[in-house]
C-alpha cells in the first residue's frame, strides 16, 4: 500500500470514498474525475485541502483495491479518520460521483450499498441523498 505522509485527514477520507465509487466498476470515467475535481475545488469542506493530495489518496485506494481484504481496510481507515457527523457527507459525495455520467452501473450501486452499510447511513436518509444526486445530474429525456 502507498505510504501516506501522515494519517488520513477527514478530507482525504471524503476523496477516498469518491475514488472508491469511481473505481468500483473498474472504469474511471472522465465525468467522474471532473466531478471529484469540481467538488474538491468548490465545496467549503475542502477549503484548506491541497488538491495534489487527490493523487496520493487515489494511489492508496488503488492499492487497497488490489489487496484481498482491501475494501475492509479502506472502510476501516475511513471510519477511523472521518468524524461520524461527516458520514452522510461522504455518502452524498459518493452518490454525486456515481451519478456524474448519467448512468449508475451495478458495481457502483453495490459500492454505494457497501458505503451505506459500513457508515451506518439510515436508509431513509440514504434515499433522500440518492434522490438529490439523481436530480442534480439529470439529463433531458430523449424526445
Amino acid at each position: 500500500m502507498a505510504d501516506l505522509p501522515h494519517s488520513l485527514t477527514p478530507q482525504d477520507c471524503l476523496v477516498a470514498t469518491m475514488i472508491a465509487v469511481s473505481l468500483s466498476d473498474e472504469n474511471m470515467r472522465t465525468s467522474e474525475l471532473v466531478t471529484i475535481e469540481t467538488i474538491v475545488n468548490h465545496l467549503p469542506i475542502f477549503a484548506d485541502f491541497d488538491p495534489d493530495r487527490i493523487k496520493t489518496v487515489s494511489s492508496v485506494v488503488f492499492d487497497l483495491f488490489g489487496e484481498e481484504d482491501g475494501l475492509d481496510a479502506l472502510f476501516g481507515l475511513i471510519r477511523d479518520n472521518l468524524p461520524q457527523p461527516l458520514y452522510e457527507t461522504a455518502y452524498a459525495l459518493a452518490c454525486d460521483v456515481a451519478a456524474a455520467d448519467g448512468h449508475t452501473y451495478e458495481a457502483e450501486l453495490q459500492m454505494l450499498a457497501e458505503i451505506r452499510y459500513e457508515l451506518s447511513i439510515d436508509r431513509l436518509h440514504a434515499a433522500a441523498i440518492e434522490r438529490g444526486a439523481r436530480a442534480r445530474y439529470a439529463t433531458l429525456p430523449n424526445s
